[in-house]
């Protein structure tokens, strides 16, 4: 049965060189956004280890699904009684780069696993000298009272046939762990794309971003509309809003772009 509405949460925060500091603050925050009547939890990109610049310590604290971050995070969520979708540095197969790995965590384990597609070799940046680029996939969703869920991470907003793919999976709300680093007109990038996702497929979208200085903040849940109906500043924070399954069909009924396109997307 969908309830009347489901609360989703974002957290923001600035992720540290210190797994133990983490999982911390991931804690805290987790409940108060349970607190807030929060069921699914979305953190940033990069959650379990961040350092800037990328250096050799990434792949040092990079580990399995199987390892303490993923185990801790599902004892969170069996406490909250919440899934808990989270950046994690993943092992890799070549012992030198790591896998920008996004989980969903409920206490029975993982509900689904993204790894990040597109990595960020641009403004200056080369996340693919440290980074594993993912497979192309299925999209691994997750159910939580009726709604289904799906993963993308932070550069992927920038190519749009990443979010239809979800859609195409008949997702309603679309989590987005980020690391949007700050810089010219990045902030308004930000929250263009993600507005941007949301109205193209007409479903929610959650994204939770890195705090200042680094990341840009302002994470933030946008209706199927485009409208941001819950947002952050730039704090570190957590912002809940409780949404309405029933608003994506009305949504649909009265722009029915996803049915009315002629296009499908198919890998490159």
């Amino acid at each position: 049965m969908i309830h009347d509405t489901l609360g989703i949460a974002v957290s923001q925060f600035a992720p540290a060189a210190s797994r133990a500091a983490n999982l911390t603050d991931i804690a805290a925050a987790a409940r108060t956004a349970a607190a807030r009547g929060a069921r699914v939890i979305v953190f940033p990109e990069y959650s379990s280890y961040f350092v800037d610049p990328f250096d050799a310590s990434l792949a040092d604290n990079a580990e399995d699904l199987d390892g303490p971050f993923v185990s801790t995070l599902a004892a969170l969520a069996g406490e909250l009684d919440a899934i808990i979708v989270a950046g994690l540095l993943e092992k890799a197969d070549d012992g030198r780069r790591v896998r920008n790995t996004v989980v969903a965590v409920g206490a029975d384990g993982i509900r689904a696993v993204y790894r990040k597609l597109h990595l960020y070799d641009a403004f200056g940046q080369r996340e693919s000298d440290w980074v594993e680029p993912g497979e192309i996939a299925p999209a691994e969703t997750f159910e939580v009272d009726g709604l289904r869920f799906g993963l993308m991470t932070c550069y992927d907003l920038r190519f749009p046939e990443v979010a239809r793919t979800l859609a195409d999976a008949g997702v309603d709300v679309a989590l987005v762990p980020a690391e949007w680093v700050r810089g010219p007109l990045k902030e308004h990038h930000w929250g263009v794309l993600l507005q941007a996702r949301a109205i193209e497929n007409t479903f929610f979208v959650a994204a939770a971003d890195h705090a200042p200085p680094l990341g840009v903040g302002h994470s933030m849940i946008i209706d199927p509309q485009g409208v941001p109906i819950a947002q952050i500043g730039t704090a570190s924070d957590v912002a809940v809003a409780h949404i309405d399954p029933a608003a994506i069909a009305r949504v649909r009924r009265v722009n029915p772009a996803l049915a009315l396109r002629r296009f499908r997307v198919t890998p490159r």
